[in-house]
């Protein structure tokens, strides 16, 4: 397995990009340009990666393809369509998005995200997305999320199915799936359930954590990886079963400092449990 996240630092060059993910120990990376890249920086990137041996884990193409307004889905499935191509021309393992919303927020709730109409929504704007593509290494996945599909193991599986192409992957987000004190206290048990359902398409993770409040309603927060109580030996356990190039990157901190914690605490729970991260371009610590 691989681990990665941003880069805070100024490079000058891929091998400046490289040669910074080897500082951070990082052997992953998030995609460092984005479809308005031309052929030949697409290219150079591509090349610095797999000279460094550093796998792209992924290509954000965060936007709404089911926004009820109908300039703003237009937007988005092109965007996702472009992101999707820039993700299989530079190798990235997948090309990343939520499924989208039918309200006014991109990535928020409302009533009929999760209804069956709405799936079946999701299943054709996914397939319109990797027609127009026709992708040939890079997957296109679906961000496991709390309240829109899919939000679960077994919804992901049947959107699997429904979407039937090979180019459909899933990207597992564990902590946007723990949206209930049930899975909060079981979620090891979600984490194993995850794997054994998902595991053989899962091309990347992502990091963080999670705390329940002690306080009335229900509360959860995201927090850094190790601050939470997500059960960090099963979830590195499930991941080093699988493809050693699956990457899990870090997300959503504020600083490089706080990277750098998240980063420790991940390395040393995995050496607890005899697990290791290939090692990064240099091989630094």
């Amino acid at each position: 397995m691989r681990l990665g996240g941003p880069v805070f630092e100024s490079w000058g060059d891929p091998d400046g990009w490289t040669a910074a993910l080897g500082r951070l120990g990082y052997s992953a990376a998030y995609c460092p340009i984005d479809a308005s890249a031309g052929d030949d920086v697409i290219r150079a990137y591509a090349a610095a990666a797999e000279k460094a041996g550093v796998v792209i884990a992924e290509v954000g193409a965060w936007s709404n393809p089911l926004s009820p307004d109908g300039e703003t889905r237009r937007a988005a499935l092109a965007q996702c369509q472009k992101q999707l191509a820039l993700a299989d021309r530079i190798g990235a393992r997948c090309c990343v998005n939520i499924s989208g919303s039918r309200g006014s927020k991109w990535d928020g709730p409302h009533p009929d995200d999760l209804t069956e109409e709405t799936f079946d929504l999701i299943v054709e704007a996914t397939r319109s997305i990797i027609d127009a593509v026709k992708p040939t290494r890079a997957f296109y996945t679906l961000e496991t999320m709390p309240w829109m599909y899919p939000d679960s193991p077994d919804s992901y599986l049947r959107l699997i199915s429904a979407i039937d192409r090979s180019q459909f992957g899933v990207h597992l987000d564990p902590v946007n799936l723990v949206c209930s004190p049930k899975r909060y206290f079981n979620n090891a048990a979600l984490l194993r359930e995850c794997f054994s359902k998902l595991g053989p398409h899962i091309r990347s993770c992502h990091a963080k954590d999670i705390v329940l409040a002690d306080r009335f309603m229900v509360h959860l927060d995201e927090v850094r990886p190790g601050l939470g109580a997500l059960d960090y030996r099963t979830y590195l356990q499930a991941l080093g079963s699988l493809h050693p190039d699956t990457p899990l990157m870090i997300e959503h901190l504020q600083t490089a400092e706080e990277y750098a914690l998240a980063a420790d605490y991940i390395r040393a729970t995995a050496r607890e449990i005899g697990a290791q991260f290939i090692a990064p371009p240099g091989d630094n610590p």
